[in-house]
């Protein structure tokens, strides 16, 4: 194993559980996303493939293609997170029909929104992907 091999596969444990969480809340709870929520899983379920691959083939380039679409989804993230928290005014919300952007029904682990872990997830994933890079140089 090259060094800060442990980085990159917490990178991946990070995408692979959000991914997995993501599809039960979806296909076996039946809850539909918002257009918001659909932005961060197309940010979301690359990430679990290419870290991954990256991951046990001990290869850095995945680290370097992987790091953009977890700052992407952090954007996104960060932006639902404020919406849900009325930090963003409400005319300002990009949903249309479907469900409310704004207004999430599903709390889990105590009262903890789902975009709230999302973003939690992101950031967790960019900086694991910091440290590798970081670790990796050569």
């Amino acid at each position: 194993m090259k060094r800060g091999w442990f980085w990159i596969m917490g990178a991946w444990a990070f995408a692979l559980v959000s991914t997995l969480g993501a599809l039960f809340i979806g296909e076996v709870m039946g809850m539909t996303p918002c257009l918001l929520c659909w932005y961060q899983r197309i940010f979301m379920f690359p990430l679990a493939i290419i870290l991954g691959i990256a991951a046990f083939a001990e290869d850095r380039r995945g680290a370097v293609y992987a790091l953009p679409l977890a700052l992407g989804g952090s954007a996104v993230a960060g932006y639902h997170t404020a919406l849900i928290a009325g930090w963003v005014p409400k005319w300002w919300v990009p949903c249309g029909t479907g469900p409310s952007c704004s207004e999430q029904s599903l709390e889990i682990l105590g009262g903890i929104q789902i975009p709230w872990l999302s973003l939690l997830a992101f950031i967790a994933i960019a900086f694991l992907l910091f440290v590798y890079l970081r670790k990796t140089r050569s």
